[in-house]
């Protein structure tokens, strides 16, 4: 019987170790106070950003974190706490934040992101990024703003030309779309 448990307290290790390694991402964060209802509502947000949260035994989380190179994150693993691993960088973060706004018994304390253990500072700076989608939408619009305003200019020297506007008029336009072009 105590082998098996031994076996059994391994074996979720491991697991542990596996997620923290695995994740773009995870946070510990403090959850006393939260009513059930609270907890699966908070469970169903992370669902729909792909975010996982798990609750173990400290000393268990402490060893993997341990066994998995991320030994100053037992920093963080007092009283009850929830590990939640996110699928991208700023995932995890951004739930857990945008629900501790609302609920002050959820507290963030830190977590390991991109291999490094970090603090609740950077934990919350996180939490202000948009998603992969997002950010992925941002750049594209700034690739995507010189190319239009060179068709803008375009469209301005056709026109001008079509219409039959006075040899200043096109030379200006001419210099306008110069200037966007460059």
């Amino acid at each position: 019987m105590n082998q098996t448990v031994l076996e059994n307290k391994k074996n979720v290790v491991a697991e542990i170790a596996g997620k923290m390694t695995d994740s773009a991402s995870a946070v510990v964060a403090e959850y006393r106070g939260l009513s059930v209802a609270e907890v699966t509502e908070l469970r169903r947000l992370m669902r729909e950003e792909g975010v996982e949260m798990k609750v173990y035994k400290n000393t268990l989380a402490a060893r993997a974190a341990e066994a998995a190179g991320f030994g100053e994150l037992k920093d963080y693993l007092t009283g009850p706490n929830a590990l939640v691993f996110g699928s991208d960088e700023t995932a995890a973060s951004r739930v857990l934040a945008k629900y501790a706004k609302k609920h002050d018994a959820l507290v963030l304390k830190g977590g390991i992101v991109e291999g490094k253990v970090v603090g609740v500072d950077v934990i919350k700076e996180l939490s202000a990024l948009p998603n992969r989608e997002g950010m992925l939408s941002m750049l594209l619009s700034v690739l995507q703003a010189p190319v239009s305003q060179f068709a803008r200019a375009v469209n301005a020297v056709a026109e001008a030309r079509g219409e039959g506007a006075p040899v200043e008029a096109k030379e200006e336009v001419k210099e306008e779309a110069a200037e966007a072009a460059a």
